[in-house]
């Protein structure tokens, strides 16, 4: 039986839904991100920095804000998707954004 009331999870992480921010709008600010994820600015840095860190984002500085770019050559990091590209991902659920 279906509810009128939405469900109180979602289906894609907070990593997936920043990396969405990202592939809309790669000079997207901290703040911004963490508004349409619902998040704090700073779990939107620390989400960043995560994905920086692992390789699927590179941050460059112009001037006084960042830019981003995304690495969408490289492997999902779920072990059920592992055979799937970041940029396979993005072209599904961004497809707009996905060249």
């Amino acid at each position: 039986m279906a509810t009128t009331q939405p469900p109180t999870w979602t289906f894609l992480t907070n990593h997936a839904q920043v990396l969405l921010c990202i592939a809309e709008d790669p000079g997207i600010r901290l703040r911004k991100i963490g508004d349409r994820v619902g998040v704090t600015e700073r779990a939107a840095h620390r989400i960043v920095d995560e994905l920086v860190s692992a390789g699927y984002v590179s941050r460059m500085r112009t001037g006084r804000r960042n830019h981003y770019a995304i690495h969408r050559q490289l492997p999902l990091p779920d072990t059920i998707a592992h055979r799937l590209r970041l940029g396979d991902l993005l072209a599904v659920l961004a497809p707009q954004n996905s060249s």
